[in-house]
């Protein structure tokens, strides 16, 4: 992934979003993020593809990246080629279907996974949990050591995610990380474009 200097990536998660879905990532690509992950993991191909479609166009109004996730078929069929895989899938993938994407992407858990999905191809990992999040109930952040050893092990662009909010932002950014994921900050937040805003300020 292209980065500048500290990316904020958003994660959809249309289950954690308390308004019309769609209005609420038209809000978030207006606030102009760096890129939007459309992480909808239940759906079927066909109702994923249905709902691409028109979170595409709603970046490409916005000019704001596009990232499928999970469906590189859709991906293709919607000459999309930024691509971010579960890391179990992307062991199943074949060279020749990874070199349709420019951007290719898989979240890693631990430092060995993070090797692996750079050995596999990837252009830039999403590591995480490093905080505690309701996303992830019971389970405990990884922490700020791990995401500092994980951007030590890999020469691509790493992204942290899991509980980043305003007031832990920052020791994301002195980690090394090249920015941070944020999932249900921004389907709950009431402005996403002052909440991007006060991300960036911290």
């Amino acid at each position: 992934m292209t980065t500048c200097m500290f990316d904020i990536i958003c994660v959809t998660n249309r289950r954690l979003c308390e308004e019309n879905f769609i209005s609420r990532v038209r809000s978030i690509s207006e606030a102009k993020p760096s890129a939007i992950i459309l992480r909808e993991k239940d759906l079927t191909k066909t109702e994923y593809g249905i709902l691409a479609e028109e979170i595409r166009e709603i970046c490409r109004v916005s000019d704001t990246r596009f990232i499928i996730h999970s469906f590189p078929e859709t991906a293709k069929e919607l000459g999309c080629k930024n691509l971010h895989m579960p890391l179990p899938m992307l062991r199943n993938m074949k060279e020749s279907d990874k070199e349709y994407f420019s951007e290719l992407g898989s979240s890693c858990h631990s430092i060995s996974e993070a090797v692996e999905a750079e050995k596999l191809g990837c252009s830039y990992i999403v590591a995480g949990n490093i905080f505690a999040t309701d996303c992830k109930k019971g389970l405990p952040g990884r922490g700020i050591e791990f995401l500092e050893n994980v951007c030590q092990s890999v020469s691509i662009p790493v992204f942290a995610i899991g509980g980043i909010r305003e007031n832990n932002i920052s020791e994301i950014r002195r980690s090394g990380a090249n920015g941070a994921c944020i999932m249900s900050g921004f389907m709950q937040c009431e402005n996403p474009k002052e909440f991007l805003t006060m991300l960036r300020q911290h």
